[in-house]
Order: C-alpha cells, then structure tokens, then sequence
C-alpha cells in the first residue's frame, strides 16, 4: 500500500463511499470529520496536514481509521500525544467502528491504558487483523 490512502480513498469514491478526514477545529477538543472528495482544494491544518476546508459539510462517520504509533493485546493505542482519537470517539454518538492501523512491530506488552483511554474495535497491520472487539 503507498505512504498515503489518496489513491484509495479516491477509488471508494468513485464506488458511492462518502469520506471526512478529521480535523482539530479547537486545541484539546473533539475533531470535526468534514468530507473530502478527489480533487478537493485543502487546506493547512493542525501541524500544517492538508485537511477539507472550512465550509466542507461535517458528517459522523460510521467508520473511522485511527493511526497507530503503538498498539496493545487489549485494543489500546498509543497515537501522537494529543488524545485527540479518545476525545473524539468519547463525543461521538453513535460511536464509530473504529479501526486502528499501524506496524506490527508496534506492538507493546501494555500501553498502560489511563482511564479515558477508549479501546478500538480492531486492530489492523501488514501483518493483518491483530485485535478484535468481541462483543456488540
């Protein structure tokens, strides 16, 4: 798979998937998930990511991808320091299935999950699915 999901993403398009990429409105917040579609003009956001721009609907997804810096057995991950995942998933309701994606090699014996940490559904690497929720 390449560095990026663009190419992907832009095949779910063209099958009907509508897509959002999250995007940090506010410091220590919940993110916003506003829609992306090829060729979209972004814009620099948070850490200078191109993201949709302002006035791209908002939508909550059923489905969200989450990066993965390091992963447990439970379905904890370790991402980028912000809690900006656990934030969002703890405000979004429904709640999404959320999908981790990382390496392999980022497994941890625990992360020492801390108590507003939120467990993801599954856990997907290259070397597969590595976790998955049991339970509704």
């Amino acid at each position: 798979m390449a560095d990026n999901l663009r190419d992907f993403m832009a095949e779910l398009h063209g099958r009907g998937v509508t897509l959002a990429l999250p995007v940090v409105e506010v410091k220590a917040a919940p993110m916003v998930f506003r829609r992306w579609m090829p060729g979209m003009a972004m814009v620099r956001g948070d850490w200078n990511i191109p993201v949709p721009p302002p006035d791209a609907e908002t939508l909550t997804p059923d489905i969200a991808l989450a990066p993965l810096v390091g992963w447990d057995g439970a379905g904890f991950r370790l991402g980028y320091g912000g809690g900006y995942f656990d934030r969002t998933l703890a405000a979004l309701s429904p709640r999404p299935f959320t999908i981790g994606i990382g390496l392999h090699s980022a497994r941890l014996a625990t992360i020492f999950p801390q108590p507003h940490y939120i467990a993801l559904d599954v856990i997907l690497t290259e070397a597969g699915v590595q976790f998955r929720r049991e339970g509704p």
